[in-house]
């Protein structure tokens, strides 16, 4: 790894294909972190408050998925889950991960629901955070950053979007995400990333609903009450579909649960993952 002061630049690996940045942290069961889509996210913008409380009980790994963040992007490659789901398994067979919790917020929760359905065997439990993965009615916010003019100031009115406390926006959030969006050549990534409208944008992140019922692991669904970018609803169809899930849905709380009730929200994550018979 190359000395950085940019500290969402981690250790890089060959996954498959791709050059893929992440974060490493802790030891034992490990527990993937799977990242947003907004503009500028990557794995550390996402998760770096999270990581090291995890880290105390898991070996805790956030990793940049192909086209986000400081990994490669896919060139000649059309974007969408089976790409992303292809990454996701890549990097864990590159990692000697046999077997992980899955922890996914938004885009992430999506990929992570996806990778559940297709490769089980590679799952122990999956968290999903305000997550895509059903059709919903889309709000305004769910669109937040289309059309992002490359200003500092847009960028914080971006991350005030998925919280209820604006004030808790800090200017290292901002710092991390507009620094990795005016890279050069990052706009045009990006537009590659979810191309069309905005239903297709969506489209882009569904999974059928007889799959999604057909999930035999322990999966855990999270939502903010009050997240104005995924309606909770959405969550709330989504765990009546998979026959062992749990649902816990955090009062007074946005987009991300994860900062919004960081306590409770990594109490309720971590108990989950260390449920009797999970790390078995």
């Amino acid at each position: 790894m190359t000395p950085t002061q940019n500290p969402a630049i981690g250790r890089t690996i060959r996954a498959g294909s791709v050059t893929t940045n992440y974060h490493d942290m802790g030891e034992g069961v490990p527990v993937l972190m799977l990242h947003g889509s907004g503009v500028g996210v990557s794995a550390y913008a996402n998760w770096n408050d999270t990581l090291p409380y995890f880290a105390r009980s898991f070996r805790a790994v956030a990793m940049d998925v192909a086209g986000f963040g400081y990994s490669d992007a896919a060139e000649d490659a059309t974007y969408g889950l089976d790409l992303w789901v292809r990454h996701v398994v890549d990097f864990l067979d590159v990692m000697g991960f046999d077997k992980v919790h899955l922890l996914g917020n938004s885009f992430g929760g999506a990929l992570a629901l996806a990778v559940t359905i297709r490769h089980p065997d590679r799952v122990r439990r999956a968290a999903l955070m305000g997550s895509v993965g059903l059709r919903f009615e889309m709000p305004k916010s769910f669109n937040a950053g289309v059309g992002f003019g490359g200003k500092r100031d847009q960028m914080r009115s971006l991350l005030e979007n998925f919280t209820v406390e604006p004030s808790s926006i800090t200017e290292e959030m901002i710092d991390l995400r507009y620094n990795t969006s005016i890279r050069p050549g990052y706009d045009e990534v990006f537009k590659k990333l979810f191309p069309g409208p905005r239903e297709q944008k969506m489209n882009a992140l569904l999974s059928s609903e007889d799959d999604i019922a057909r999930i035999r692991n322990d999966v855990l669904v999270l939502h903010g009450r009050e997240d104005r970018v995924i309606p909770v609803e959405t969550s709330v169809r989504l765990s009546s579909l998979i026959p062992r899930s749990e649902l816990h849905v955090f009062s007074n709380c946005g987009h991300w649960s994860h900062r919004d009730k960081a306590e409770r929200f990594n109490g309720v994550v971590s108990e989950f993952f260390n449920a009797p018979g999970a790390n078995a």
